[in-house]
């Protein structure tokens, strides 16, 4: 005899309720999931012991005909689909047919439906993958699930459940992206028999503040863009919206929540310029695109897809995302910044693009306040009552006060007091025109009066010889000048303070690490990034009043202008309320 077999039906059940439910929230998730294709308008969910002492939930849908209850139950029987062609554009959360019976196999459950036409519900019960007979039951409307003991039957598993608190916060998620999903839906949830949070049918916003809470709202921005077939929109936080985790980053394709490796990577490249390296962002963002255009039947859980047209759809999220962000800034943003960079390369300053700058002026430095304190003070006055333009408005950060340590600069504005980090705000500057600049091949090469000669390794001297078109096309020129030094004869206008070595050092490290052509694509920002901070005005520098106001102005007019290139922030505003309590005034 042969020592190949068929295994039982209800050990076939039992295992693959293994890939479908992990835990009560899985559980859960797939109920939903089929009260929501039942086109339920409310749906009520009751949990005892965070799901495994019993999952209820209750929907107003279409219900389910009498004949069909014990179908419901049966292993891959679904309503959803019937041939390949039509799962190949599936628009519903399930079309499987293993949820009800996957579940039915590791808990008692209890089905009570009535369909619309019905004179009355009727109900059938599974245990052990056995089914009760059909019997009448009391139901004014829809279908009504009833999970009680999960993994009664699989003693081990069971063992693996956690505690009911967590257990419950499991199942709480579960609702929560299905509420965040369908806002049109009205959901509510109880536990242990009492109400823990219920949502009446609204549009996204109203939604998305719900469940995610007036701070995320305030500190989100619009998302609506469509490109042909394509659409996004939601809400995306800003980088002072930030988290140590994953916890509130909640993306949907065609309605279904999903954890996509594809639009991860887009979501974090739209924010790579903006957020600090150990932070998270966050984001309640939908996905529409027609049902034939992704394949959904790629894991049982669901949650993960395929795109047919996957570079499209990553290249659209990206974009769209950048932009909402770049436009993110507080400051309003009308052209490209240009003043600082030719500010700090030691050349005449118009104050015509720059209001409140004053007039034409050469590079100077303030007095020290420790020993011209009477100087410095009265030079700040006489400057704020010479230079800011009487008849037009104060610009969004105002106009400069002075500067605190060589590190930060004070302005004051219609709010009060605002802080500026002079080395951040200055490298976000540089950063977005050297990127601009490159985008549209217009990033100019400044040749040095006097070329910078440096003892370089042998890799540098290979680099440097091998990568000529590479490195003008960032605006370098550097030659070999002996065996074993290099010369840098032109480097990036943008940067022409800065220091050419350092600069020639990390541009080289940078394509002899990664290559000439991925330095200049995919790690394009990186490099860019990292010469802007080499370029920026470092600590300890003191500016005049002059350099002070057109560094406050080319931020106004800088996208993304509130982080720098490691998602730090660049200014902070206090305003007069937030004075009067340090100062308690009015106490």
């Amino acid at each position: 005899m042969g020592c190949i077999r068929l295994l039982p039906d209800l050990l076939i059940s039992q295992i693959a309720a293994g890939e479908v439910v992990e835990r009560p929230a899985s559980a859960l998730k797939e109920l939903l999931e089929n009260s929501l294709d039942a086109g339920s308008r409310e749906i009520r969910v009751d949990l005892e012991e965070g799901g495994i002492k019993l999952i209820r939930v209750a929907d107003d849908g279409i219900g389910i005909d009498a004949g069909d209850l014990a179908n419901a139950l049966a292993r891959h029987a679904t309503s959803k689909i019937t041939s390949l062609a039509e799962l190949e554009s599936v628009a519903s959360l399930g079309f499987r047919g293993e949820a009800l019976a996957s579940i039915a196999a590791i808990a008692r459950v209890a089905l009570t439906s009535r369909a619309g036409a019905a004179g009355h519900a009727w109900r059938i019960g599974a245990q052990d993958g056995t089914l009760t007979a059909t019997e009448p039951a009391a139901l004014s409307i829809g279908t009504v699930v009833e999970v009680r003991d999960l993994f009664f039957n699989t003693p081990v598993r069971r063992k693996f459940l956690r505690t009911q608190a967590t257990e419950y916060g499991h199942c709480e998620e579960a609702m929560r992206r299905a509420a965040l999903a369908r806002p049109e839906v009205t959901f509510e949830l109880r536990h242990n028999g009492r109400v823990a949070w219920r949502c009446p049918a609204q549009d996204v916003v109203a939604r998305v503040t719900a469940l995610l809470g007036d701070d995320f709202a305030a500190a989100a921005r619009r998302v609506d863009q469509s490109a042909g077939e394509l659409r996004l929109h939601g809400l995306a936080g800003l980088p002072a919206y930030s988290r140590s985790g994953r916890d509130a980053q909640y993306l949907f394709v065609n309605g279904r929540y999903v954890r996509d490796k594809l639009l991860g990577h887009a979501l974090r490249e739209a924010y790579r310029d903006i957020l600090h390296h150990d932070r998270h962002p966050a984001y309640a963002l939908y996905l529409e695109l027609p049902p034939e255009q992704v394949d959904v039947n790629v894991h049982p859980a669901k949650t993960e897809v395929r795109f047919r047209q996957s570079q499209s759809v990553h290249q659209f999220v990206f974009h769209v995302l950048e932009r909402a962000l770049g436009r993110a800034s507080t400051l309003p943003q009308p052209g490209q910044a240009e003043g600082v960079a030719a500010l700090l390369s030691n050349t005449t300053y118009s104050p015509a693009s720059h209001p409140g700058a004053g007039a034409a002026w050469s590079q100077q430095t303030a007095p020290q306040r420790a020993s011209e304190p009477r100087a410095y003070y009265g030079m700040v006055v006489d400057a704020l009552a010479d230079s800011p333009p009487q008849a037009e408005p104060m610009p969004p950060l105002g106009y400069a006060l002075g500067q605190v340590a060589g590190v930060y600069v004070l302005a004051e504005n219609t709010n009060g007091l605002v802080v500026v980090d002079m080395h951040a705000a200055h490298e976000r500057i540089l950063y977005e025109g050297l990127k601009t600049a490159l985008d549209e091949q217009r990033l100019a090469a400044q040749p040095l009066l006097i070329p910078l000669v440096f003892q370089a390794t042998a890799l540098e001297m290979a680099t440097a010889t091998e990568n000529h078109a590479a490195l003008a096309a960032v605006g370098f020129e550097i030659t070999v000048a002996s065996p074993t030094h290099l010369a840098v004869r032109a480097a990036p206008a943008l940067l022409a303070k800065a220091d050419a070595e350092q600069l020639a050092r990390e541009v080289l490290k940078d394509i002899r690490e990664f290559g000439a052509s991925e330095a200049l694509a995919g790690r394009r920002n990186e490099m860019l990034a990292t010469l802007a901070c080499h370029g920026a005005v470092r600590a300890n520098r003191r500016l005049s009043l002059p350099e002070m106001n057109a560094l406050l102005r080319d931020m106004e007019r800088t996208e993304r202008a509130d982080q720098c290139n490691h998602g730090r922030p660049t200014w902070f505003q206090l305003t007069m309320a937030d004075l009067d309590r340090l100062f308690m005034r009015g106490k």
